[in-house]
């Protein structure tokens, strides 16, 4: 981390949607010379800064993915950079790289494993170095997820004394809709891996973000199945594959607490009997990457929707003899844009704050039950023991 940086942390993206939602949460989190918005335009930036009533003393950068010369400049007055410009895997290589080689901490919303494979096994070492923090997965996926498996965890260790070796999550239930950068992203990846199929490989691997380290086998959750801990039908959670691997991640840099056995999977909830199964089946049909309605990059739900949004995600630890353990993470907002822009910036935030080695981490490896209490007092989550 440079503690000497001009500005503590430098919104890279902020004229995009999440990007200007960042921006307005900031205003009002942190002294406005401490921080910048960056994007490819002066001129979008000055409107996008007036749009959200943020203060005229931040200031702008202009940098460009294209232009390596102005993402150097940029990081270097940066003790943090926040991007929200995906998708990473076609506009996020040189940042990280420029980051990984100046010390300069970043985070992003990042859903994109095999990308984030080719960026450990490129510049970890590099980011070790030099002291960065790089922070993949900010948002939505996977902060819930990774602090959700950690909260159950702490609770299964209180009761027995020893971690759960499987934990199962549900997502009980959600309002609101994945962010257009979402959808590109999962185009993205899909278009890699046509022309690369080793990025296959990764993308069904449980570990692929852990190199050199394979756990057991995991229960995928790739068909609807009747879930006996909530007695109601569960369908695949698209989200699954990204979150599963930096739960595993977040295990393999700690040291295993949760075991080297430790298994994991996320299904969607959908409800009891014929019509659950229905629905779950219906699920599993569906497409991520057609064309059906939803925002595209760029646009975004009215802050009417993102405030009536939610999410209510269940995790059921199993212990050996055969005891439950329940624990949820509850968010105040939808999760693709009103959350997912509280989280970032919270981890942004609680990064300035954390004094750790650099490398590429994810967020409950590296910030865990810290960034937990200032996403409860500041994000609009809850983290509760059920039983």
């Amino acid at each position: 981390m440079r503690a000497d940086a001009e500005f503590d942390i430098i919104v890279y993206g902020a004229t995009g949607f999440t990007g200007r939602l960042v921006a307005e949460y900031l205003s009002n989190r942190i002294a406005p010379d401490r921080w910048a918005m960056a994007g490819r335009s002066a001129t979008k930036l000055a409107e996008v800064r007036d749009v959200v009533g943020a203060p005229s003393a931040v200031a702008l950068i202009v940098a460009d993915a294209a232009d390596a010369v102005s993402l150097q400049a940029m990081v270097a007055r940066a003790r943090v950079v926040l991007t929200t410009v995906g998708p990473y895997q076609l506009y996020g290589n040189e940042l990280v790289a420029a980051c990984a080689a100046a010390g300069t901490d970043y985070v992003d919303l990042c859903g994109e494993p095999a990308w984030m494979r080719h960026m450990i096994d490129a510049h970890d070492s590099a980011a070790k170095a030099s002291g960065a923090r790089i922070v993949f997965s900010c948002g939505f996926d996977s902060i819930p997820f990774d602090l959700g498996v950690m909260f159950t965890q702490d609770a299964a260790r209180e009761r027995n004394g020893r971690p759960a070796s499987r934990i199962k999550c549900r997502v009980r239930a959600m309002k609101g809709t994945f962010s257009g950068g979402t959808s590109a992203s999962l185009k993205a990846t899909m278009a890699a891996a046509a022309k690369d199929l080793s990025v296959l490989g990764l993308l069904r691997d449980p570990f692929a973000l852990t190199p050199g380290f394979k756990g057991p086998s995991q229960p995928m959750g790739l068909i609807p199945e009747y879930d006996s801990a909530t007695g109601r039908w569960a369908a695949p959670f698209v989200m699954a594959p990204i979150n599963t691997k930096n739960v595993h991640r977040t295990n393999a840099l700690l040291g295993h607490p949760y075991g080297t056995d430790f298994r994991y999977d996320e299904m969607l909830l959908t409800t009891i009997g014929d019509a659950g199964r229905a629905a779950a089946e219906a699920i599993a049909k569906l497409n991520p990457m057609s064309d059906a309605k939803g925002p595209k990059p760029g646009e975004g739900p009215s802050k009417e929707e993102r405030d009536a949004g939610f999410y209510d995600i269940l995790f059921v630890a199993e212990t050996p003899d055969g005891e439950e353990i329940r624990a949820s993470v509850k968010g105040d907002r939808d999760p693709g844009y009103g959350s997912t822009s509280k989280m970032i910036a919270e981890a942004a935030l609680q990064l300035i704050e954390t004094d750790s080695a650099g490398g590429v981490w994810t967020p409950g490896a590296l910030m865990g039950q810290s960034l937990t209490e200032r996403l409860t007092a500041h994000a609009g989550l809850t983290f509760k023991r059920e039983s």
